[in-house]
């Protein structure tokens, strides 16, 4: 369980605080998104998760982050790394291999597991991830989506309680976006994973996560299910963040009293929406 407290941090040399008043709880198996414009705090958040705040970007820290009721502050990076697993914004960076065996590998003979648990981790993480193929293939062969995958399972394979993902979509295609967000799902819902992903591709989150952060100017704004977050369209949209148009779509047929059924979240749930307002208003002879 991830629990924050009356959390603060300003970078040294900032004259702003990067993160302010953060109050969060994420229990165990959640599939929790973080959202927000460009600045508004949601990978220094991230950074307290890993303990990268304050122990490798300096500031003045205030509150308390608590990971299994570790705190992050007093406790040793390593006993934090086997819980919490990371992969960042910017994936070729967090490569250390040059050929996908290798990368998953690293990770295991560093944690010092035996040679056999270390080949039984390998096998499993290759198949989970549908990335046997790939074993003996150069990184630098990879498209984003590829390496992406790998990434994970080189987390994957530490098995780790928490995930946290910095934008892992950014620079990949639409249905090697939905690949990934269908693999980390699988990752949650058949091993309780929890899984807090940062991500800008809101229809994504609305369709995948249980739980919807959104934060802005280094504090949380809202927090609960996707479906009652966005409907907050008009502060959405004074911060710079784009809801989903099949949301937009609900708010005016609300506003205009044809429609008053629970917020659509994808195309289908949308359409299904349309098809109800269209027999709505054969009814009353429109």
């Amino acid at each position: 369980m991830i629990e924050i407290s009356k959390m603060g941090f300003q970078y040294s040399g900032s004259d702003r605080m990067a993160l302010r008043d953060i109050n969060l709880t994420i229990q165990d198996g959640e599939f929790v998104g973080l959202i927000g414009v460009s600045g508004a705090g949601k990978t220094s958040l991230t950074h307290t998760l890993t303990g990268m705040i304050p122990h490798h970007y300096k500031g003045d820290f205030y509150g308390s982050v608590r990971v299994n009721g570790m705190d992050t502050v007093e406790c040793r990076g390593e006993d934090l790394y086997r819980i919490v697993g990371s992969v960042f914004q910017d994936i070729d960076s967090q490569m250390v291999a040059s050929v996908v065996e290798d990368e998953i590998l690293y990770g295991l003979e560093n944690f010092g597991f035996s040679r056999e648990e270390i080949s039984e981790r390998l096998e499993n993480v290759l198949d989970t991830l549908g990335i046997r193929d790939l074993r003996y293939r150069a990184l630098s062969s990879l498209s984003g989506g590829q390496k992406q995958k790998v990434a994970i399972a080189a987390i994957v394979a530490l098995r780790p309680q928490i995930i946290v993902l910095d934008e892992p979509t950014g620079e990949l295609d639409p249905e090697s976006s939905l690949q990934i967000f269908r693999l980390l799902r699988q990752l949650n819902k058949e091993f309780g994973i929890t899984v807090l992903i940062v991500e800008q591709k809101i229809m994504l989150l609305c369709e995948y996560v249980d739980r919807m952060i959104v934060m802005n100017e280094g504090a949380i704004v809202f927090d609960g299910p996707a479906r009652d977050v966005v409907r907050h369209t008009s502060t959405f949209e004074d911060i710079g963040i784009n809801v989903p148009r099949v949301v937009t779509l609900c708010g005016q047929l609300q506003k205009k009293g044809l429609y008053n059924g629970q917020v659509p979240l994808n195309v289908e749930e949308g359409e299904k929406m349309v098809r109800e307002v269209l027999r709505g208003g054969r009814h009353a002879g429109i």
